[in-house]
């Protein structure tokens, strides 16, 4: 395609009210898009995300935040033995989706008990309690990607 032709097009267009065209002329193509002056390009920036582990049982009041507060403390470690990942894989805290979760928050443990399945090579590996306690903490999220030595439950 010369040049005098995509001129002529280039003109056609700003003319016209239309917003884009393509002329396919033998094994040539061209496509010609304009955008209104008026209007302006967006684009979304990406935003980072967060992860927020609970510091306490659930159904447990909050602590109200304290106004005028210039930083809040760290909040207190959860004492207990952790029990760790013992393999790269998906986190799943069920045995299925809307099944009731093996372990809850406060919940009474023996040795043996499944606390989760990690899902890792499209083998599902149940994580059984190493000892007896009460669950303190549930560290990760139902379907979160976890590593190994990650830290998923701390039992007291």
């Amino acid at each position: 395609m010369d040049l005098r032709k995509l001129k002529k097009l280039i003109e056609m267009v700003e003319e016209s009210g239309i917003a884009e065209i393509e002329v396919t002329e033998g094994e040539e193509k061209v496509r010609i898009s304009r955008v209104p002056t008026n209007q302006a390009i967006a684009y979304a920036a990406p935003q980072p995300s967060q992860i927020v582990f609970p510091t306490a049982p659930i159904g447990a009041p909050a602590a109200a935040p304290v106004a005028g507060a210039a930083a809040a403390p760290a909040p207190a470690p959860v004492e207990g033995d952790t029990v760790k990942s013992p393999m790269v894989g998906t986190f799943y805290r069920s045995p299925s989706p809307g099944a009731k979760s093996f372990v809850e928050v406060g919940q009474q443990v023996n040795v043996g008990d499944t606390l989760c399945i990690i899902e890792a090579m499209k083998l599902l590996n149940e994580i059984e309690a190493e000892k007896a306690g009460v669950i303190k903490a549930v560290l990760v999220e139902n379907g979160q990607p976890v590593e190994y030595g990650e830290p998923l439950f701390i039992i007291g």
